[in-house]
C-alpha cells in the first residue's frame, strides 16, 4: 500500500485502523529511513559533544591589546597548532570591548574568524567564572 492509497482510505474513512495507524502503515511498508532517529552512532557523538561542553579546553590564547588584523594572524596559527595537535576544545580570550571605540573589536573578529575557519565547530561565551562574554570557546572538527 503506497501513501496515496492509505489517504486515499483515510479521506473515505473505510478503514478505522487507518485512520489510527496510517502513518505506522505507511513506514512499514516503505523503507523509510529516519536520519534523526536515535541510533547508537548519534547517542555516542551526542554523549561526546556533552562530555567536551563539560570540559576545560585543550588550549588557551589570550588575544588582549592586538590589533584585529593580528588577532587574525595570531587565531589562525593557534587553530592550526591546536588541530594538528589532536585538541577538541579551546578557549579565546579576546575581552568584553571596554575599552574599544564602539563595537568590541576583537570579539567580531573572533566570531569572524570562527565562521571562516574551516575545522572550527560549535562555539559559545564562557561561564562567567571563566571570563563571560570576554571568552569564547569553540569545539574543532573530527
Amino acid at each position: 500500500m503506497n501513501f496515496g492509497e492509505i489517504l486515499d482510505k483515510w479521506e473515505r474513512g473505510k478503514s478505522r485502523d487507518v485512520k489510527n495507524n496510517t502513518m505506522e502503515t505507511w513506514l512499514s511498508n516503505n523503507d523509510v529511513y529516519d536520519k534523526d532517529a536515535d541510533t547508537p552512532k548519534a547517542s555516542a557523538r551526542g554523549e561526546q559533544r556533552r562530555r567536551l561542553l563539560r570540559t576545560q579546553p585543550d588550549d588557551v590564547i589570550d588575544i588582549h591589546g592586538l590589533t584585529s588584523e593580528k588577532a587574525w594572524v595570531s587565531l589562525d596559527v593557534f587553530f592550526t597548532r591546536a588541530r594538528d595537535n589532536g585538541c577538541k576544545k579551546l578557549r579565546i580570550i579576546h575581552g568584553k570591548g571596554n575599552h574599544s571605540q564602539g563595537e568590541a573589536v576583537l570579539a567580531n573578529t573572533v566570531r569572524s574568524f570562527i565562521e571562516k575557519c574551516p575545522f572550527a565547530g560549535e562555539s559559545g561565551h564562557e561561564k562567567a567564572t571563566d571570563g563571560g562574554t570576554g571568552a569564547t570557546w569553540v569545539l574543532l572538527k573530527g
